[in-house]
């Protein structure tokens, strides 16, 4: 195999060893400089507003990630990032106003 060709995406090197292969088969690779495992031309997959309107409704029923993963068909690395963006958009500040008290 001719790994020679392959950089890795994050620190650019070309010390790069197979490291498996991902559930469709696809080799993956490591960076044996910085550790970062990754595949050769990842595919970028849009998902729907749709399927991220499901998402939000599942996780207000509790739903564990694993499951909404399976049932969607994204993966739970995508998941996980879309819940952690979707949660810095949530105020964190809570606007109390005093009663008016009367006598």
């Amino acid at each position: 195999m001719n790994n020679s060709a392959l950089t890795c995406p994050q620190c650019q090197s070309q010390k790069i060893v197979k490291n498996g292969s991902i559930h469709n088969k696809k080799p993956k690779y490591k960076c044996t400089e910085c550790g970062r495992q990754f595949v050769e031309h990842p595919r970028k997959i849009y998902i729907s507003e749709d399927t991220k309107n499901l998402i939000e409704k599942l996780l207000l029923e509790k739903i564990s990630l694993a499951g909404i993963a399976r049932v969607t068909g994204v993966s739970r690395k995508w998941l996980q990032d879309y819940i952690n963006a979707k949660y810095k958009e949530v105020s964190r500040e809570i606007n109390v106003s005093k009663k008016n008290e009367e006598s």
